[in-house]
């Protein structure tokens, strides 16, 4: 049975492990050096209170979902940009699609409003996979990214997960969220 939860510390090697195969297999990560688990440790203490990171697990760990800050500047608070990696053996079972569920649900109940996801073009299945989750193409930006010899695009999908033109409220910590609104994680 598959799993979803908030991410732990103990985590962190499974998490940068499959991160550094996409960076030295694929064009989707566009780091081109493997990175230290230190730095991916870093990252996770620096941003797990306001941007949820998940992991799913069956026994073993299967893949993972994040957030993190869409910019720095602060009219940009309430949006966030979500990716998504599911180990190899385990592609096109669901998995992708059931980390950003929950990952999606703990944004809402954080008070988030925009959710954005970047895409190495062309990449047919991660297309799929975000516009199954109600998102849609709002940019694309050519050959921005030069990896293993070639020039790459980059595509982002969006959604708004609530609309109006009403003031934003504060957006709550992962731990509120998740205890407040039983969102699955």
């Amino acid at each position: 049975m598959t799993t979803v939860r908030l991410a732990r510390e103990g985590d962190i090697p499974a998490i940068n492990a499959l991160s550094n195969w996409a960076i030295r297999e694929t064009v989707a990560h566009f780091s081109v050096d493997p990175e230290p688990d230190e730095a991916m440790l870093e990252d996770w203490r620096r941003s797990r209170a306001m941007y949820p990171w998940l992991v799913a697990e069956n026994g073993s760990f299967l893949g993972y979902a994040r957030s993190s800050p869409w910019k720095g500047r602060c009219a940009y608070d309430w949006s966030v940009e979500v990716t998504v990696y599911v180990h190899p053996d385990h592609h096109r079972k669901g998995l992708g699609r059931l980390l950003y569920e929950r990952l999606f649900a703990i944004l809402r109940a954080q008070g988030y409003r925009t959710l954005l996801g970047g895409i190495t073009l062309p990449n047919p299945a991660s297309v799929a996979l975000h516009e199954a989750m109600g998102m849609r193409q709002v940019a694309e930006m050519p050959s921005v990214g030069f990896k293993f010899g070639a020039w790459h695009s980059v595509g982002y999908w969006g959604v708004e997960l609530w609309r109006g033109d009403d003031a934003p409220g504060e957006i709550v910590p992962v731990a509120s969220a998740v205890r407040e609104n039983r969102s699955g994680a």
